[in-house]
């Protein structure tokens, strides 16, 4: 039985990165929207618990996936040659079966939910497992990371009541739109790299226009909050929220404005706490103290 050396499991953190929990929180914000949505406030406890580890754990298997896929081309890009699987440090073997336990364990935790939620689990996988190779195949793989970044919503709706009705598809529309944004700001900071090495992203396909689209699909969502907080009667204390959103989404546009690589992947950080706003907005309003 081979023990893994204290070296090797670092290697292993990395491939997950859990050194940059950006990652996590971007998926964890919109899937405690809808939770708190769902359950027109606080969660039942074994499923906000549930949640949360699945998310940890299946952004985890989705970095390790997505390296795995990248693996010839990580090493051209500047920012990524150093990870572990591109570098050597980490074998394609070790990369395949961490996937696969962490596949396994978020399976485990799915499995306490009920047939609706893990139908929709197995919708998440696909879309994890898919969304990686599509850079090479469209212009447009950041929809396929919305799609896969977006499956906790419905899935909380199922957790929570059982259904997923159209209020949950309009905030999973919603996400996708604020996901598509800020992946393009990702890509916009590896843009140069993509373009010499053949990589497809929105931030090529945008082109001059990167920043007007990006503009328009955070106006968009914002809108759609605003609409489901409408919708559900929320008070002045979620919409004051939406407006900080806002203020960050305009501050973002600043940050992109001379397309510097370095600002561009600072605007991209920026949206956990866009994401934070929200949630707050939606914790506080709901608070049953208040």
């Amino acid at each position: 039985m081979t023990v893994l050396s204290q070296s090797q499991f670092y290697q292993y953190i990395l491939l997950m990165r859990w050194h940059k929990p950006i990652g996590i929180f971007l998926l964890l914000w919109p899937t405690l929207w809808a939770l708190w949505i769902a359950s027109q406030g606080p969660p039942d406890l074994k499923i906000l618990v549930i949640f949360v580890l699945g998310v940890i754990i299946m952004r985890s298997a989705g970095c390790v996936i997505n390296d795995f896929a990248d693996r010839n081309i990580d090493r051209h890009v500047s920012r990524t040659k150093q990870r572990p699987l591109t570098a050597g440090k980490v074998s394609v073997k070790e990369a395949i079966g961490l996937f696969i336990v962490l596949c396994l364990l978020a399976f485990v935790l799915v499995w306490f939910l009920n047939p609706l939620s893990i139908a929709f689990s197995f919708l998440a996988l696909g879309l994890a497992i898919l969304y990686p190779f599509m850079k090479r195949y469209t212009f447009y793989p950041q929809i396929f990371l919305g799609l896969a970044f977006g499956c906790a919503i419905p899935m909380a709706f199922a957790a929570e009541t059982n259904q997923v009705p159209m209020l949950a598809w309009w905030l999973f529309l919603a996400n996708l739109l604020w996901v598509v944004a800020y992946d393009t700001m990702y890509a916009m900071a590896d843009r140069n790299d993509d373009l010499k090495i053949g990589v497809k992203s929105t931030a090529i396909v945008f082109a001059e226009y990167d920043r007007l689209i990006i503009g328009c699909l955070q106006f968009a969502m914002l809108l759609i909050l605003a609409w489901i907080g409408d919708q559900l009667h929320f008070t002045w204390i979620y919409f004051g929220f939406l407006v900080l959103a806002l203020g960050l989404a305009i501050y973002q546009q600043l940050l992109i404005k001379d397309r510097q690589p370095q600002q561009c992947f600072q605007a991209f950080l920026n949206n956990h706490w866009l994401g934070m706003a929200i949630f707050l907005g939606l914790f506080i309003d709901k608070f049953p103290l208040l």
